[in-house]
């Protein structure tokens, strides 16, 4: 009795071990290969390429970085010429930039295919200042020292544009490439005569000169002219009096036109990154000012490039749940967990509820195979007649013992003991024809 509750216990604890490791085996590579699947974590450093030191671009890349420096990413700033430089080394792969500013007008889908847009931030006006009266057709600025911006710029790039558009060829003035601190100092001082500038209303260079009685703004005569023939632009209205109420300056309200600045990133930045992005895009460009409404940036626009599809699901639901109310690095990995288990639980669930009655089922069969060995030594015992039998005394002894090691549920020892009395049974009867008679 002691022996059979021992087995029972046994039995109770070891039966089912094999299909839960099994199981279990199986869990731990799907989860691997689903792991596998998703990909690398998202990176801990970011390049990105910003623009000259003291530009709109160097400026809110430095909030870019002490926002996502929050959630424990390094985004390290590297200083460009502006746009043209900064998309060229998005798309170069070999340059390590993953993201940067770029103002519309600059490139194509056809040009960068490997990039995109996280959306329009902010309009950069296209500003032109001078110090003497351009005239017609700039006539007052022939021959003269003007800035367009250094090479690699939006300015430079932008002023090239319009100068093309109205047949300005290249040697009509002494063109010079300043950045726009350097132009704003050298025009307000007389070094240079006229400037153009592309940069935001917020640019302590563009409140300068407009609040300067010594340079006047000058605006565009046909604005819907430029807008219709580049979509990339939108006609603005600086008002009279904006840059200094005291000596009204301007003292007109001015026309001018602006493209739209875009958020550019290379396609395989991780999203979880660009998520992040675009969280502190929205908390940084969200402000309004003389040109825009509190709230309409950033915003779901296609620039020059098609919008990131992770881009267009946080404009349509925001920020994903778990990294809206998660710590960064937790939401990563807590999101990377739901995306294995779910489908996981949805596959194993059957099995393992399965798991049971496989086990049962395999516990009968065993039960089985083993009457039907036995009912196969009853047929050849009945078939020898009164031949020798020893043989078959051996093959039923070694059965009897297969059935004591069986390692069966409870509710199966009744069917062992049958078994086992069945095997007895055909053992006496064995014995009786192996003995010699008295």
């Amino acid at each position: 009795m002691n022996g059979t509750m021992a087995d029972r216990r046994q039995i109770l604890g070891r039966s089912p071990l094999r299909l839960y490791v099994a199981a279990a085996a199986l869990i731990v590579s799907a989860i691997t290969a689903t792991l596998i699947w998703l990909g690398p974590l998202p990176p801990h450093l970011v390049v990105m390429s910003t623009g000259a030191p003291g530009s709109d671009y160097d400026v809110l890349a430095a909030r870019y970085r002490d926002m996502l420096k929050r959630s424990g990413v390094e985004l390290r700033l590297l200083p460009s010429g502006g746009g043209v430089e900064n998309l060229r080394r998005l798309n170069d792969p070999k340059s390590g930039v993953s993201v940067s500013f770029a103002q519309g007008g600059l490139t194509t889908e056809g040009q960068s295919p490997n990039l995109a847009s996280l959306g329009t931030m902010f309009f950069e006006p296209f500003w032109f200042f001078s110090r003497v009266e351009a005239g017609p057709r700039l006539e007052g600025l022939r021959g003269k020292p003007l800035s367009i911006g250094p090479e690699g710029s939006g300015t430079r790039a932008l002023t090239q544009q319009i100068m093309t558009l109205n047949h300005i060829p290249p040697d009509f003035a002494e063109f010079r490439a300043l950045s726009d601190q350097q132009a704003g100092e050298a025009l307000l001082s007389g070094q240079i005569d006229a400037a153009t500038l592309v940069t935001s209303w917020d640019s302590l260079v563009v409140r300068q000169l407009l609040a300067s009685s010594d340079v006047s703004v000058v605006g565009f005569q046909r604005p819907d002219a430029y807008v219709a023939l580049n979509p990339y632009l939108t006609k603005l209205r600086l008002p009279a009096g904006v840059g200094n109420m005291a000596t009204n300056r301007p003292p007109v309200d001015v026309d001018l036109v602006a493209p739209k600045v875009s958020l550019i990133v290379r396609r395989d930045l991780h999203p979880a990154i660009q998520y992040l992005l675009l969280e502190a895009a929205a908390e940084i460009h969200s402000s309004p000012d003389i040109f825009q409404q509190f709230g309409r940036f950033p915003a779901a626009e296609r620039g020059d490039l098609p919008l990131s599809e992770h881009a267009q699901q946080f404009y349509k639901a925001g920020i994903p749940f778990l990294q809206h109310h998660l710590p960064f690095w937790l939401a990563v990995f807590a999101s990377r967990l739901l995306v294995v288990l779910i489908p996981l639980i949805a596959l194993v669930y059957p099995v393992l509820s399965l798991a049971p009655q496989l086990y049962l089922w395999y516990v009968r069969r065993r039960i089985h195979r083993l009457y039907g060995e036995l009912r196969l030594i009853e047929h050849e015992l009945e078939s020898r007649g009164g031949a020798a039998t020893s043989d078959l005394l051996a093959q039923l002894q070694q059965w009897d013992a297969r059935a004591k090691q069986l390692r069966i549920p409870v509710e199966f020892v009744p069917a062992v003991y049958s078994l086992r009395m069945h095997i007895a049974l055909t053992r006496n009867q064995l014995a009786r024809r192996t003995s010699p008679p008295d």
